[in-house]
C-alpha cells in the first residue's frame, strides 16, 4: 500500500515538473498586424533561451534591436525593446507554434500574433 502511494506522489511531482517547464520558443517568429494607427508591420522575433531567461531580437522593416527583461515561465513570455518611436513592453500566452502578445507602447496596447517562423 506504501508502495502504491509513493508511486502517485513521484508521478504526480513529475506531472508538475512538466508543467512547470517553460516552453522553448527559441528561434525566428514572425508577427503581420495593424498598428493602432493602421499601418501594416511585420516584425520578426528572434529568441534564445536559457532556463527563464529570453534573449533576443525584435526587427522592423527599418531596424533590429535586442530585447530586454525577457523570462519564459511555463506558457507565459514577456520582454521589452527599445524602438525606433520609443519602448515596446510585450507580455504574451505561448500555446504550440504560436505567441499571443499584448504590446504596450506609449500608453496604447494592441494585440498582435506571432507564429513560429518554418525552417
Amino acid at each position: 500500500m506504501k508502495k502504491r502511494i509513493w508511486l502517485w506522489v513521484a508521478a504526480a511531482a513529475f506531472l508538475l515538473s512538466l508543467a512547470a517547464a517553460a516552453a522553448d520558443v527559441s528561434g525566428k517568429w514572425k508577427a503581420e498586424f495593424t498598428t493602432p494607427d493602421g499601418t501594416p508591420r511585420v516584425n520578426t522575433f528572434t529568441f534564445k533561451m536559457e532556463g527563464e531567461k529570453l534573449t533576443g531580437t525584435v526587427a522592423g522593416t527599418q531596424d533590429e534591436t535586442p530585447i530586454k527583461d525577457g523570462k519564459v515561465s511555463g506558457d507565459d513570455i514577456s520582454f521589452s525593446a527599445d524602438r525606433p518611436f520609443g519602448t515596446f513592453n510585450y507580455k504574451g500566452k505561448i500555446s504550440g507554434n504560436e505567441i499571443r502578445f499584448k504590446v504596450d507602447f506609449n500608453g496604447q496596447s494592441f494585440d498582435i500574433t506571432a507564429k513560429r517562423a518554418s525552417t
